[in-house]
């Protein structure tokens, strides 16, 4: 049976318990509200993807307490993204990080194109957010919805399309609003060497315009 709980030291406890055991958790982020896993227990991933309905093409994101935590993750963000999420993070902006052979995350998908093992990774600019992933520790993430609704801003939104499938929804209040962060990939061959993959809360102008305006620094 599902619980709602206030974030507090008790329920930070129980969520990070059911982490660990491979149980499922709602979050609040600085976005939507997201259904939230240990991103190294597939058979947790496995029930993150059952309760969305989600297809399994789509992939699932890392939500991370710190930029350091990418390092003990054996993830490395490319150029010029790197650049960017010094601007962006924390924050709605969602880079595609790239994971070195010793990355032990079971979210990871390989890219058809270059071959090279991937991840999209997040910081968000939420206090309470950061509060649950110093806890829980980094966590594979997706929205809390059944795939194609519209994405959860309240707790109750989230149990209302996840209902028993998740263990523990954390509330944390109303998010800004339902739209998701902003998802983007290093390109060599694409305009300004990125390709914008889900157009979110930073929109495509304000990402391109950072990279015009400090293009020297970042190396593009």
């Amino acid at each position: 049976m599902s619980e709602i709980r206030t974030i507090s030291d008790e329920s930070l406890a129980q969520a990070v318990e059911i982490v660990r055991d491979g149980g499922l958790i709602v979050i609040p982020t600085d976005t939507v509200y997201g259904v939230a896993c240990d991103p190294r227990n597939i058979e947790a991933i496995r029930k993150v993807f059952a309760a969305k309905q989600r297809p399994k093409y789509k992939s699932l994101q890392v939500l991370l307490p710190s930029i350091e935590s990418m390092e003990k993750l054996h993830l490395d963000l490319p150029v010029p993204l790197n650049r960017l999420s010094a601007m962006f993070m924390p924050g709605a902006f969602s880079p595609i990080a790239v994971a070195d052979d010793d990355c032990t995350l079971a979210t990871v998908r390989t890219d058809p194109a270059t071959g090279k093992v991937t991840q999209g990774v997040r910081i968000p600019n939420s206090t309470a957010a950061l509060r649950v992933l110093r806890a829980t520790g980094p966590l594979a993430a997706t929205s809390a919805n059944r795939s194609g609704d519209e994405s959860a801003q309240t707790v109750d939104e989230a149990v209302q399309a996840l209902g028993d499938a998740v263990d523990l929804y954390l509330d944390g209040g109303a998010t800004p609003g339902h739209v998701a962060s902003t998802v983007v990939a290093a390109d060599p061959h694409g305009r300004d060497g990125i390709a914008i993959l889900r157009e979110g809360v930073i929109h495509e102008p304000v990402i391109r315009k950072a990279l015009t305006l400090n293009g020297g620094a970042l190396g593009v």
